[in-house]
This record gives structure tokens, C-alpha cells and sequence, in this order.
């Protein structure tokens, strides 16, 4: 065994905004406490194409920016309400355009963790997993941590 000091890892988390999600960041801040690992706090943002007289079209630019700045707003708010203060500076925002499977996943490359809540804003509401968590731990190159929502999520 080596003598080094371990290196601090990091654990990456989805954030979408929902309960589920915001249990995610909460346990993933704690148990970044617990390694002395630092938090990558991910959410992600697409719009869909639009269907004109010349076919499938990409949105307007403009609404992609203002998409891009909902989910980081969106993201900022989670990190505010779940995060204690003195906390934040552990935590690193990442706002980016994708499926939130795949970011996810190129996210997660060399990680110590990943974190997703059982189910986002989509889907049934009966379902175990959501579809993102499903993929993430079926293809992640790293653990996988999926974090149930509270009562209202989980059927109690």
C-alpha cells in the first residue's frame, strides 16, 4: 500500500430540480463530507426541434439561450435550498446542453460516484426508476448511487 495521501475524488449529481433530485444533492454533499470529496452538481437542457414547412428545424437561438439560463437558474435554486452555506464551496454548478443520460454519463468518466434521484419531473409516477436513472446504472463508468424522493414520491 502506498503512503500517499488518498486523492479526493469527485462525485457527480444530477440535478432536474424535482424532490427526488434535491434528496440527491443532499446526500451527495454529505457523503462528499464523509471522503472529502468534492460535488459536481449537473443539470442538463435541450429544446425540441420544431417541425416546419421545410421539415425538422432547430429552435431559435434565443430560446436555446434562454433555456440554457432557466436550467441554470434552476440549478442555482437547488443548490440554495438543499446546500448549507458554508457548503457551496464544495459544489461545482455544470449546465449543459444534452440528454441528461448521456451528460450524465460523460460526466461521470473518472468519478468516484455518481448520484441521480429515482425519478425526475418525467415518467410514470409509479415507476421504480426513471428512465434516466435506469440508464445511468445499466451504463455508468463508475458506482451508482440512485436516491428516492420523499412520501410524495414514493407512494407513502
Amino acid at each position: 500500500m502506498s503512503s500517499q495521501p488518498k486523492e479526493s475524488g469527485r462525485i457527480v449529481v444530477g440535478v432536474d430540480g424535482s424532490p427526488s433530485s434535491k434528496e440527491a444533492l443532499r446526500w451527495a454533499v454529505r457523503q462528499a463530507e464523509l471522503t472529502h470529496d468534492s460535488v459536481n452538481a449537473v443539470i442538463t437542457w435541450e429544446y425540441p426541434p420544431l417541425y416546419g414547412s421545410i421539415g425538422w428545424l432547430d429552435a431559435p437561438q434565443s430560446l436555446a439561450q434562454d433555456m440554457k439560463v432557466w436550467a441554470g437558474q434552476a440549478l442555482d435554486d437547488a443548490i440554495s435550498e438543499v446546500v448549507k452555506t458554508g457548503d457551496t464551496s464544495r459544489v461545482t454548478p455544470t449546465v449543459a446542453y444534452g440528454t441528461a443520460a448521456a451528460v450524465l454519463l460523460e460526466a461521470a468518466r473518472g468519478a468516484s460516484l455518481l448520484v441521480v434521484g429515482s425519478r425526475g419531473h418525467g415518467g410514470f409516477s409509479g415507476a421504480l426508476l426513471g428512465s434516466v436513472s435506469q440508464h445511468c446504472t445499466q451504463h455508468a463508468p463508475c458506482p451508482v448511487v440512485v436516491i428516492r424522493g420523499g412520501p410524495s414520491e414514493t407512494g407513502g
